[in-house]
């Protein structure tokens, strides 16, 4: 509806509205004396009344939590509409015809006839009403299976208003005719629509059909399932803009859930109406759904009024999405929106990619409650959606990763986090922390990544030193050496010229079966690609080892220890990151399988720390 409402109007709505009814359908009040009421406050927990209403002067107010106001006041507090939605509900039910102004004071011309909107939730209370009956008909026997096959008996039906549109073509029209609705206010309703020959018919024909309200609890439209197979509209219809539904700003079942949400603190969005009731019976009590549409901007305002999102990270909001590949775009889309919070999102994934409805059916409320609980926050999901669409195990696949993910940290709003999560994705990645904070501190302010990522470091000093002397006393003293010399492959060494000895060593028929001397020394030389590495070998040959007194085979295991440790740290540290990025709950087989790779890695990791430890 353009423009406000009328001042005029709202004084009049003050002043005919009665405080104690307005507050009586919600608390039990009993006379306190002198014409006032007392009750139980509908805002904090309290045992002894301290909620007052004086009648006489239209007001309310409570001594316990400070709370007080007027009728309107009440209706937006307690049922949290805003203060247009608390005026158009009292006006109503009162009688009260409403006019709409603009900002200069004039009259709003696009606010539709005066009483309309009034009408038109009259039109849809009834539709509602005759829907809900046609469902015990005969020919309402595949709604009712529908239902029944997804969990939902007839109190359910009930409890949620759902309705069967008859096989006519105009069955809901007669009815709202003999009702007295004009056939202009059932189309611009969106209850009806012309037909080609000009006569009018029903929107919806042959579906099973939930309503939806707004979240004061009026009925502002429907969505309606297609049951038959010769139906060839779409699965789902709902009804088109009208002056009451707005696609963009309606959420299925949010005046059952407005109240949880707003004691909870917390919302669970879910796709569909069947989601809903599953939750909600449940036992989530704050799911509700778009109809129709992406879950948008309009919808986090009215969400955001529930929640009572300020500066404070204080709800949640949990997204559940298929585990599709379209489930993901949703899900990624929703991450962008999240921004628009402040409150904590996260994303709830089911096993296999059930619905909420479905895993319900399939395993009972507990498995719904369950997969709520089991949330993870949404930036984690959103990091983890894009790290699987690379190659975390080749080093291009790792730098497109970052690439694409960097962004993402770069946008998380409560930059409180950004270092947390950050921090994470090199884990992931298993990759430098301060080069990842480098690549994402670039994408925030919108600059190019830092130079190649995955180019080799320089081999540290004390690792050069490590693989030299493993080399030279595979060269020297083959006999002492071998065994555990030969045991170390070339993925071990770091430095370019010593993987190329280490290669030569194994060409040359490996220092275990060596004779030593200066024939082993010869094959070394010949076995070795470059002029570097064969020059190498030339200057260990005669280069006395770094230990006082004659090498033994505890210099000899401690200098292998040294040369093996940074790589198997390396190894370690990407299971990790592997296991990071593996969900336990849906791939608890291979979470498993790397977890004992992990163990015995990290066995492994630890018995080389203590050799190293012992020989320095």
């Amino acid at each position: 509806m353009a423009g406000r409402i009328r001042s005029e109007d709202v004084a009049l709505v003050r002043e005919r509205v009665s405080v104690a009814d307005v507050i009586g359908e919600h608390v039990t009040l009993k006379s306190a004396g002198g014409g006032n009421l007392k009750g139980l406050c509908p805002f904090h927990d309290e045992r002894t009344p301290s909620f007052n209403v004086t009648p006489s002067r239209g007001f309310w107010h409570c001594f316990g939590c400070g709370a007080g106001g007027d009728a309107i006041s009440f209706l937006t507090q307690l049922e949290h509409l805003s203060f247009a939605e608390a005026v158009e509900r009292l006006a109503s039910k009162a009688g009260i015809t409403l006019h709409y102004e603009t900002a200069d004071g004039h009259a709003a011309r696009s606010a539709g006839k005066p009483g309309q909107r009034q009408r038109l939730l009259a039109a849809h209370a009834e539709a509602a009403r005759f829907y809900a009956e046609q469902l015990t008909s005969p020919d309402a026997q595949p709604a009712r299976r529908f239902l029944a096959e997804r969990g939902f008996d007839q109190q359910a039906a009930q409890d949620y208003g759902c309705g069967f549109a008859p096989d006519a073509w105009d069955a809901l029209t007669r009815h709202l005719r003999t009702k007295g609705f004009t056939n202009d206010e059932l189309t611009v309703g969106g209850l009806a629509k012309p037909a080609r020959s000009g006569s009018l018919i029903d929107r919806f024909r042959r579906r099973l059909v939930w309503p939806i309200h707004d979240i004061g609890g009026d009925v502002i439209g429907f969505g309606a399932r297609k049951l038959f197979d010769d139906d060839n509209g779409p699965k789902y219809l709902n009804t088109p803009e009208t002056p009451l539904y707005k696609k963009s700003q309606v959420l299925y079942g949010i005046h059952r859930a407005k109240r949880e949400i707003a004691k909870q603190s917390q919302v669970v969005i879910v796709e569909g109406y069947t989601d809903v009731m599953a939750c909600q019976l449940a036992g989530e009590t704050t799911a509700v759904a778009t109809c129709g549409t992406a879950f948008g901007p309009e919808h986090i305002t009215v969400l955001r009024r529930l929640l009572m999102d300020t500066d404070e990270f204080a709800g949640k909001i949990v997204f559940t999405f298929d585990g599709d590949e379209a489930g993901q775009r949703a899900a990624l889309k929703a991450f962008s929106d999240e921004q628009r919070f402040m409150a904590q999102t996260f994303i709830a994934v089911s096993p296999g990619g059930m619905d909420p409805c479905e895993l319900r059916m399939a395993s009972g409320d507990a498995a719904v409650r369950d997969l709520i609980a089991g949330r993870e926050h949404l930036v984690d999901f959103a990091i983890r959606s894009i790290l699987a669409k690379h190659d975390l195990d080749s080093v291009e696949g790792r730098v497109a990763a970052l690439r694409a993910a960097a962004p993402l940290v770069a946008k998380i709003k409560d930059r409180s986090l950004r270092p947390g999560y950050t921090q994470r994705l090199a884990g992931r990645l298993g990759e430098d922390v301060d080069m990842v904070r480098k690549w994402v501190q670039a994408a925030g302010r919108g600059e190019a990544p830092p130079a190649n990522p995955a180019a080799p470091a320089r081999v540290p000093g004390p690792q050069r030193t490590a693989e030299r002397e493993a080399l030279k006393l595979a060269i020297q003293l083959p006999d002492l050496a071998g065994p555990y010399f030969d045991a170390v492959e070339a993925e071990y060494y770091q430095d370019p010229v010593h993987v190329a000895v280490r290669d030569a060593v194994t060409k040359a028929g490996g220092a275990s079966a060596a004779p030593g001397g200066p024939n082993w020394i010869a094959a070394v030389t010949g076995a070795c690609d470059d002029l570097a590495a064969a020059a190498l070998v030339a200057e260990l040959a005669v280069e006395p080892p770094r230990v006082t007194g004659e090498p033994d085979a505890f210099y000899v295991n401690t200098t292998m220890a040294t040369v093996q440790r940074p790589t198997v740290e390396r190894q370690v540290h990407g299971l990790k990151s592997r296991l990071q990025r593996i969900n336990p709950q849906t791939d608890g087989e291979e979470y498993m399988r790397i977890f004992g790779e992990l163990v015995t890695l990290e066995q492994r990791l630890r018995g080389l720390r203590e050799q190293v430890s012992r020989g320095v």
